[in-house]
């Protein structure tokens, strides 16, 4: 008797079905796709520009195996469901795979489902839909878009600037914004400004500031006037003018969308944006949990919206109620900033509210632990009632000169019990017991020079936010588009500040100049809400792109005669070619930055630049370089390779253990600075 045949679910990564066929039990079998099986090529531009921008699509390189085990396993199966992500891109690859396995796009053949847990797959299962086009769409109108633009302008720079450049449609528009910062940084002229505070006694010191003269706001511009000003202070005393006392709240944070977590994650945590989303994504498809198995632990990680489930509400309340207390429970309402658009999926929140990070973890990588932690306090605040305290502000006068002073005190941590906002403390600061028409006791006043700042430069969580501000880019976007300016070195990282290079500025300024409209954020935004309408109001797709690309080619074919070649001056590194005697120049190719003979092309000598960090290699007294391993890794190895072998993953520096004797290497966290080398050894300092 023949084996009754299985229902065939597919899922983009191995870990997901892992986690999934789970769940499911023996008459399902759960396999990956591993990501997208078609795509389009890219050896070549892949758009028939004279057929109404039809894409061609192929079977993606490497991929054959994969697709031969698809067809077999779909063509044994009694049935097959797709439960690719829940996104545009996950609705495409469905389409992709619908067409490569023969399945009618039109019959119940999707499952989605917005976190990975049983109760959610299983009824995933029961609600087959068919493949939404519309959002197939919109990934499809943004792929050709974005492949229109960087494959005809990427050539280009190619050819006028250096090899393996690149000009993406929203990373130049990101690029223009870090650049623009950059030059407004460069452009501003400080201005002089003083401040003035008084210190008085009552009970205890406290501060108050210099802000109006005659019911105006007081401007200090210079020295002279500051000291004029303290003249006049002397001549009068100081009286409590008014009291102003209230009660004040402070609102729990919406739970997460993709764009605050990659914030909150590089303000707390010091995640770039590219690790945020890879520990995310683990979180998401599965983890062993002693005791739990295989299980999910967050709702999906690409998403623009705040909304939660009622589910997830209820059981938030119950949590609350059950751990804090009925006072600390609030039935806190959302709202996208840009409506029903948003709200294709949940926000960001734990899958199992009672499993509490510290519960769990042992089971976590200690970043996958940082995280979960994280984003469960933040979807708990934002369930809790609001923190509220107790507001003083007082007008303090002398003559015709006003001083403010203000005070508060918490009177309920609510949110704050679980997840803290701007700076911790800051809500303890009560003005002592002030009568109005008291006399104050003066300990002093004194004006303090200052100078007005220039805006700070991007950090990754600014940039991300500036860009969400901006409705540039969307939920998967973020993180690649940092990625690709650090990676082509058109964006360099200074501690957490991003800084455009000669070569990001040379790039922008070439875009600005041919290309107005891809880098203006306007377009930009305008083009995102173009994409937007194909999937909300059914706008056909291809006649998006048309309207785009034929002032795009008028700029495009301007652009190929007009740029010239751009001739950077030769950097010399200071040595001489070993087989022809001429100096080594740095030269850049498609993984970075290497030494190559000035006499190329008749000697084509090259050699790795290598960057020492003057320390010697306790084996053979080499110095010891920073290299990178297969996978980019940053490591440091000693400079005798391959006689000698020695290398260490966290930077040396010249002090040795105390302990054992070996060096110590930079290991820097709230507690120590430096740690040992040796494994064996635990010495921290």
């Amino acid at each position: 008797m023949a084996a009754a045949k299985k229902i065939l679910v597919i899922v983009e990564s191995p870990s997901k079905a892992k986690t999934i066929g789970k769940f499911l039990g023996s008459r399902y079998k759960v396999i990956a796709s591993v990501g997208h099986v078609r795509d389009l090529p890219k050896s070549k531009l892949g758009i028939d520009i004279d057929n109404d921008f039809e894409p061609q699509y192929i079977s993606i390189r490497g991929k054959g195996d994969i697709i031969k085990e698809l067809k077999k396993e779909a063509k044994n199966a009694s049935k097959v469901y797709l439960a690719t992500d829940p996104d545009r891109e996950g609705e495409a690859i469905s389409w992709h795979l619908a067409f490569l396995l023969g399945i009618d796009q039109d019959t119940p053949c999707r499952i989605v489902f917005n976190e990975i847990t049983s109760k959610a797959i299983k009824e995933a299962i029961k609600h087959p839909r068919p493949i939404d086009i519309s959002l197939v769409d919109a990934q499809q109108a943004r792929r050709v878009l974005d492949r229109l633009v960087g494959y005809q302008i990427s050539p280009l720079l190619w050819r006028k600037v250096r090899r393996g450049l690149s000009a993406g449609r929203v990373q130049s528009a990101a690029l223009k914004i870090i650049c623009d910062r950059e030059n407004e940084i460069k452009n501003f002229k400080p201005e002089e400004f003083w401040i003035i505070n008084a210190d008085f006694q009552k009970d205890k010191v406290f501060t108050a500031k210099l802000t109006e003269c005659q019911g105006k706001k007081l401007s200090i511009d210079n020295e002279d006037q500051n000291n004029a000003i303290l003249e006049e202070l002397k001549k009068n005393p100081y009286i409590v003018s008014s009291l102003d006392e209230k009660d004040r709240i402070r609102k729990a944070p919406a739970p997460f969308t993709t764009s605050s977590m990659q914030q909150d994650a590089a303000n707390k945590i010091n995640f770039s944006t590219r690790k945020t989303m890879m520990v995310a994504q683990q979180l998401y498809e599965g983890i062993e949990i002693k005791g739990h198995g295989t299980i999910g632990l967050v709702s999906y990680i690409r998403t623009d919206s705040v909304r939660i489930s009622d589910e997830a509400k209820a059981q938030a309340r119950e949590y609350i109620l059950e751990k804090m207390g009925e006072e600390y429970y609030s039935n806190n309402i959302y709202k996208n900033r840009k409506g029903d658009v948003q709200d294709a999926h949940e926000a960001i929140r734990p899958s199992h509210i009672e499993l509490e990070p510290d519960e769990i973890k042992d089971s976590l990588s200690r970043d996958q632990y940082k995280l979960y932690k994280l984003i469960w306090n933040r979807f708990l605040a934002s369930q809790i009632a609001p923190a509220r305290f107790k507001a003083v502000n007082a007008g303090i006068s002398n003559g015709d000169y006003l001083f403010k002073a203000t005070g508060s005190k918490m009177i309920f941590d609510g949110f704050l019990k679980v997840y803290q906002q701007g700076k911790d403390g800051e809500e303890n600061n009560l003005l002592p017991h002030l009568e109005k028409g008291e006399q104050l006791d003066l300990v002093k006043v004194e004006g303090t020079q200052n100078f007005t700042q220039p805006p700070s430069r991007f950090t990754e969580a600014s940039l991300v936010k500036d860009l969400e501000d901006k409705d540039i880019g969307r939920p998967s976007t973020y993180a690649p588009i940092v990625a690709t300016l650090m990676d082509r070195k058109y964006v360099t990282k200074d501690k957490k500040s991003l800084m455009p290079t000669e070569l990001g500025f040379i790039v922008i300024d070439m875009m600005q100049q041919y290309f107005k409209e891809i880098v203006d954020t306007g377009f930009t935004a305008q083009m995102e809400e173009n994409l937007d309408d194909i999937e909300a109001k059914g706008v056909r797709w291809k006649s998006v792109i048309e309207d785009f690309y034929g002032g795009f080619k008028k700029e495009l074919d301007v652009a190929e005669k007009e740029i010239q070649k751009v001739e950077f001056e030769e950097e010399l590194t200071g040595e001489t070619c070993e087989k022809c005697g001429r100096p080594m120049a740095i030269k850049h190719g498609r993984f970075g930055a290497f030494a190559a003979c000035t006499g190329y092309p008749e000697c084509k000598n090259t050699k790795p630049i290598v960057q020492s960090v003057d320390v010697k290699c306790p084996q053979c007294g080499k110095d010891i370089v920073m290299r990178r391993s297969k996978r980019g890794r940053i490591f440091y190895g000693c400079s005798g390779y391959p006689d000698c072998t020695q290398s260490y993953w966290n930077k040396p520096v010249n002090k040795k253990c105390p302990k054992c004797g070996s060096l110590l290497v930079e290991k820097k966290t709230k507690e120590h600075k430096y740690a040992c080398s040796n494994s064996e050894c635990d010495y921290k300092e």
